[in-house]
């Protein structure tokens, strides 16, 4: 299956910052790409750093001015499934700031009756897209998988956070990934969910938004925190402007039944 990405943004410096993007599609991925950063029409070289699970950050100093981003990556073919270790179950067993597992545990256990596997990932994930509706801007970015469950209602990442910390609580190692999501409308980043079955990972999407089989990864974490597609340090930075386009030459069924790797 062939992918074109993109991404493009613009951004307000009010002075002296440092950006940190993870828009780039992950290590592993046979991908012709092109990245530019412009700072008022003048091209800037970012710094490339990798984290463990293959993400890939670009970083840049800027000085006051219009920054604009844009990123174009065609992706050939699938990446390795990625692999799961055994510091992999403990870090992502552990709660973290977005997926409040130790406050949810109470919740997960009433929820899980018993399943064990897939069948208690599958589980989860009906769950939570039966209990939660998607609504653009209904969270706040500081808002966790409590608020978002008392809520009944958010974005992708609050989906995601609510599939993780359930999971955890369960004792099912789990994390999100950003993605590239052909077929996700409206378009824009994407957050899903993983979970560690059998020594795999296994991609969960309780939005049901786009086919699970499309997705590119970009960026993996314990949440949100680790995942967020841009991170400033210094004077403030103001988006501007974003757009978001993700497309394959063939879209494939999803069924919910089948257990999907993200690659």
């Amino acid at each position: 299956m062939t992918r074109t990405v993109t991404s493009t943004m613009s951004l307000d410096a009010a002075g002296d910052a440092r950006l940190i993007l993870a828009i780039a599609v992950a290590q592993g991925h046979d991908a012709d790409e092109r990245l530019t950063i412009t700072l008022d029409g003048r091209p800037l070289a970012p710094t490339e750093l990798i984290d463990a699970h293959g993400t890939r950050l670009h970083s840049v100093d800027v000085t006051a001015g219009r920054v604009d981003v844009t990123y174009r990556a065609v992706v050939t073919g699938a990446a390795e499934p990625a692999a799961a270790s055994a510091l992999d179950e403990v870090t992502y067993l552990r709660p973290s700031r977005y997926c409040e597992s130790d406050t949810l545990a109470q919740v997960a256990l009433a929820e899980a009756g018993g399943r064990t596997g897939h069948d208690l990932v599958r589980h989860v994930a009906a769950l939570v897209h039966a209990q939660l509706a998607y609504v653009s801007g209904s969270s706040r970015p500081t808002d966790g998988a409590a608020a978002t469950l008392l809520a009944r209602q958010g974005v992708c990442r609050d989906f995601a956070h609510v599939v993780v910390a359930l999971l955890r609580a369960l004792d099912v190692p789990a994390r999100v990934a950003a993605v590239y999501a052909p077929g996700l409308d409206p378009m824009d980043f994407h957050a899903v969910a993983e979970a560690m079955v059998d020594g795999r990972w296994w991609v969960v999407d309780a939005t049901g938004l786009a086919p699970r089989a499309s997705l590119v990864r970009i960026a993996t974490g314990r949440d949100a925190a680790d995942t967020a597609f841009l991170t400033t340090i210094g004077e403030p930075v103001e988006l501007v402007s974003m757009e978001v386009m993700a497309v394959a030459e063939a879209l494939p069924q999803d069924d919910p039944a089948v257990a999907v790797a993200l690659t």
